[in-house]
């Protein structure tokens, strides 16, 4: 299958990251949100991003351009119909997702491979909604996706070995490192580690064995990591980890993948914070 348009849905952090991998990997990509100021945004942050690569000197002005020339912006999900391969990434709920997947499987072609970008939520179920069981995959990047390696590639119950491969091959263009987690279990590999990580880190603040500051520090010089929990998820969005949380939570009916009451208390406040050093968790 030749693969030359890459069609994303949701362009906030993670979709306007994608966006711009596949188009520096060379690819068309077809960006689409529900409005075009939102993905103006996007693409507006991944120019600033690009222009940073130049002043390192790893891409040139013409190659900027060139880049940015691949994109292209739609406020509506029917424009990714051209799309050779789809990859959704709207917000971390699935209810959200699953009603995607069900426009998707309505307007693409019968053999595009419908891609999420999940963290957590079950391939299998999104699926369903679908005609086309055997070529949804979940394609998990990381956030930025422009810069780390990895991609989980998760099989569903139903995913074909040739969608599996399809993914694999995608993933290996866009120069990233793709595992294969076998079993659609909740949270799949990396997630089902860093969000245990992360209770914990908030349950050490909330018993009063260290501040916030030393329990990062402490994970960044102890373990070598190169942020701390609560620097990690001021940056990616507490409210991503709060929705797989109660996911993982629903799905092993294991109480401890509750969310613990420091981080409920934030998202109630509505201070969800995408900022290192925000302070978040001084409530």
């Amino acid at each position: 299958m030749s693969i030359k348009v890459i069609g994303i849905l949701g362009s906030g952090s993670m979709g306007s990251g994608i966006a711009q991998l596949a188009a520096q990997s060379g690819y068309k990509v077809l960006l689409s949100d529900v409005s075009l100021e939102i993905v103006e945004k996007a693409i507006n942050n991944i120019d600033k991003q690009l222009t940073k690569l130049i002043e390192k000197g790893r891409i040139t002005k013409e190659e900027k351009e060139n880049v940015l020339g691949r994109i292209h912006k739609f406020s509506d999900i029917e424009s990714l119909a051209d799309a050779d391969f789809v990859i959704e990434a709207v917000i971390e709920e699935e209810k959200a997702k699953k009603e995607a997947f069900k426009k998707l499987d309505q307007i693409c072609s019968p053999d595009v491979v419908l891609a999420t970008n999940t963290s957590s939520i079950s391939i299998t179920s999104l699926a369903s909604v679908t005609k086309r069981a055997d070529k949804v995959v979940g394609m998990h990047f990381f956030n930025p996706a422009p810069v780390l390696r990895l991609v989980e590639i998760i099989r569903g119950y139903y995913t074909s070995d040739l969608t599996i491969s399809i993914s694999m091959e995608l993933a290996k263009s866009f120069g990233k490192t793709p595992i294969l987690v076998k079993k659609d279990s909740p949270g799949f590999i990396v997630n089902r580690i860093m969000l245990a990580q992360y209770v914990e880190a908030i349950r050490l603040l909330e018993e009063g064995v260290a501040s916030k500051e030393d329990i990062d520090m402490a994970v960044k010089l102890g373990l070598n990591y190169p942020m701390g929990p609560f620097e990690l998820h001021d940056f990616t969005g507490t409210d991503i980890a709060y929705y797989a949380l109660n996911y993982l939570s629903k799905e092993f009916q294991d109480a401890r993948w509750n969310p613990p009451l420091a981080l409920k208390t934030i998202i109630r406040a509505g201070r969800t914070g995408r900022k290192v050093g925000a302070g978040w968790y001084d409530y």
